[in-house]
């Protein structure tokens, strides 16, 4: 048997000697590839006879697939699994695996930091005093008092009903937008369903935790910010292509939008260096750094190795999540 350990380089740089151990306990006659990705070319050529592969970022399409003749199992490292075509695995009976409930905690908490930090107008306070040496509270504007504030949550599983437990210590209203989530389950936690128009007139913050649309395009586009009507925060700990930065930073500098806190981009941080939004005292960025803590990330190397080997000796029923059933 071949286990192959593939991602871009900068996403290999974890315990790697963990995975491997518990990949070797389970299978101590397999052969444990890592194989940072440089080109298909090379990718393809270590994947020809492999029948297990442990990927987080890699895009995995059908002639991807079609080019492992041996594979049985891909689990996804991560809770976000749109870089795989499921529907070409799903015929090949490849089964795709990937987490749910590793690091639900962290990413409510780093919700709530986010939008502190924003109402608060931390950042602004930070460079008064370390960039300009001004000891002065009212040069960063008007501030927020939360209570009774109106958040608005953009998908209400897991983690949006953890970020809404949150926020209602603070005396928030909490309202979601979820078509797909029951209506009593909302109710349970007292938090009210409402659409998308209620959301553009009524909001005070705004956050995502929506996973991407079936077509690819960004949710929250140019027609959604100019809708805005009480100049909310906004906050994305989503997808980032869930969200049409151009339309954001326009929003942003229309004064549409008071705030951003943005976990994720579009292109992933790719281009960083030159993306209009850094640089802005009104708006953080982070690394998807939303999911990090010790226990998360020892939880997803657990989880998904797991994934992996359950996947290989035949108990399906015992995976964490498959996502082609």
């Amino acid at each position: 048997m071949k286990i192959v350990i593939s991602d871009f380089p900068d996403a290999l740089k974890r315990d790697l000697p963990y995975e491997i151990s518990l990949l070797e306990k389970a299978f101590p006659d397999a052969a444990i590839v890592v194989h940072p990705y440089q080109d298909q070319e090379s990718f393809l050529a270590e994947m020809e006879d492999a029948e297990g592969l442990l990927t987080a970022f890699l895009t995995i399409d059908a002639d991807t697939l079609s080019a492992c003749p041996k594979l049985q199992c891909i689990s996804v490292n991560a809770t976000g699994y749109n870089s795989i075509d499921i529907n070409a695995a799903k015929s090949r009976n490849i089964t795709v695996c990937a987490l749910r409930d590793y690091c639900t905690e962290e990413v409510a908490e780093f919700t709530l930091a986010l939008m502190l930090a924003l109402a608060k107008k931390l950042k602004s306070h930070q460079h008064f005093i370390e960039e300009e040496r001004i000891w002065q509270y009212k040069r960063v504007g008007p501030v927020l008092r939360l209570r009774g504030r109106t958040w608005a949550i953009f998908g209400f599983g897991r983690i949006g009903q953890a970020v809404a437990k949150r926020a209602q210590a603070f005396g928030i209203e909490v309202v979601a937008v979820d078509p797909f989530l029951p209506p009593l389950i909302a109710e349970g936690l007292g938090v009210r369903l409402v659409d998308r128009d209620y959301v553009l007139k009524n909001a005070d913050m705004i956050s995502n935790h929506m996973s991407v649309s079936n077509d690819g395009a960004p949710y929250y586009d140019r027609d959604f910010f100019d809708g805005l009507e009480k100049k909310p925060i906004f906050i994305n700990v989503g997808r980032g292509v869930s969200v049409d930065e151009i339309a954001l930073l326009q929003a942003l500098e229309n004064g549409l939008v008071s705030a951003a806190g943005l976990d994720v981009l579009a292109d992933d941080g790719i281009t960083i260096a030159s993306n209009p939004l850094v640089g802005r005292d009104n708006v953080i960025i982070t690394p998807h750094a939303a999911f990090y803590s010790d226990e998360s990330l020892k939880a997803l190397q657990d989880i998904s190795c797991r994934n992996l080997i359950q996947c290989l000796q035949g108990e399906l029923d015992k995976i964490n999540y498959i996502v082609n059933k």
